[in-house]
């Protein structure tokens, strides 16, 4: 089985995908010892992020064990995580 997908920290709640990911497609990622299974539901351009778990509205999206952003809707698992559902909390100036 080839890498698709790379989840690095335990309480990572996205994966970066290493390779085009296509819509339908089952997907595999390690993290934190065990196994995430998924259908895709929608494609996933190389180098963006798709939820390992349901993030609700508010919740942190937390990628390397960091808090990167903060979901704007609800995202369901397997959902392209990206600019049109994450608020970027970091560089903003307004928020300390």
């Amino acid at each position: 089985m080839s890498l698709s997908a790379l989840a690095l920290h335990r309480s990572d709640n996205v994966a970066t995908a290493v390779r085009l990911l296509e819509k339908g497609e089952s997907v595999e990622v390690a993290s934190g010892g065990e196994v995430i299974k998924l259908v895709l539901p929608q494609s996933i351009p190389f180098g963006h992020k798709f939820a390992l778990e349901d993030i609700g509205p508010g919740e942190p999206v937390v990628k390397y064990g960091e808090t990167i952003g903060r979901a704007t809707v609800g995202i369901q698992k397997g959902d392209h995580v990206h600019l049109h559902n994450v608020e970027g909390l970091r560089g903003r100036g307004d928020r300390t």
